[in-house]
């Protein structure tokens, strides 16, 4: 197993929270109001699971083994990759102070969720298209057999340390409670490394 087949593997269950947060932004947008316990379970799911765990572990290991490959980061893919986790942050951000102003009832706070939900959305399908068709490429090339070990390691403490035990599999579930309410496709369960099942 491959630290980037980890890393993809959990891009198929993104994706599919994904589906669920378009089905979420849809509906609140024809029906001028929005669907707040799921779009609360959403945003946990990508705070904590794409973003804490997932690009956790690309910030703090894959794109570090790059770099010191010569992979550079001002101007190379890890630069870019970063930046796309910045701007999907401030969307998260936009779309958890939206729900929380929809709470409060007003009236503005629904098509300010439904756009940073439609940007995010497409900002993290292209940035996992380039990172599954172009990025994942690259590192597999670059790093040595035991520089994927090494990376395994990494990720896996980050599963256990981290995120801690249970925290993966908890929004596994979440992914797949919002899948079978929104009718959306489950995925592939995501590879883990060294995780407690």
């Amino acid at each position: 197993m491959k630290p980037t087949e980890i890393l993809s593997s959990e891009h198929r269950v993104i994706e599919q929270v994904l589906d669920c947060l378009d089905k979420i932004s849809t509906t609140a947008q024809r029906a001028g109001k929005l669907d707040a316990a799921s779009a609360t379970d959403a945003l946990s799911f990508f705070c904590t699971f794409a973003d804490q765990c997932h690009h956790g572990k690309e910030e703090a290991h894959l794109f570090p083994a790059l770099e010191a490959k010569g992979f550079a980061r001002d101007s190379g893919p890890t630069g870019v990759m970063l930046a796309e986790h910045t701007q999907g942050r401030n969307y998260i951000r936009q779309m958890n102070a939206a729900v929380a102003a929809a709470a409060q009832g007003e009236s503005a706070a629904v098509q300010q969720f439904v756009e940073a939900g439609q940007h995010y959305s497409q900002l993290l399908r292209q940035h996992i298209q380039k990172e599954d068709h172009c990025l994942f490429s690259l590192a597999d090339q670059a790093l040595s057999a035991a520089d994927q070990a090494v990376l395994l390691e990494k990720f896996a403490a980050v599963e256990a340390a981290q995120m801690g035990a249970g925290t993966h599999e908890k929004f596994l579930g979440i992914a797949s409670a919002l899948a079978k309410k929104f009718g959306v496709t489950v995925r592939v369960e995501p590879l883990l490394a060294g995780c407690q099942h």
